[in-house]
């Protein structure tokens, strides 16, 4: 577990990373959003196969985790 730094300044436009960065997490967030409705609509449990519903979930948790990797990224960039 090697851990190397390496400056972006100059190398990257580091104002139009933040913002690509944004703009991806509430593009997440929208699609976490619907996921959740989904998850939280009472016909849609009761209808839907069992492997659809962990999907949803699994997808839902997939997001997030993306979503805290953008957030940890958008962080170091300050």
């Amino acid at each position: 577990g090697v851990l190397a730094a390496i400056p972006l300044e100059g190398v990257i436009d580091l104002s139009a990373e933040k913002a690509r960065l944004a703009k991806e997490t509430a593009k997440l967030e929208g699609e976490v959003k619907k996921i959740e409705a989904k998850l939280a609509n009472a016909d849609f449990l009761a209808r839907a196969p069992e492997e659809v519903v962990d999907e949803n979930r699994e997808r839902r948790e997939e997001l997030l985790a993306r979503i805290e990797k953008l957030a940890a990224a958008a962080k170091r960039l300050g």
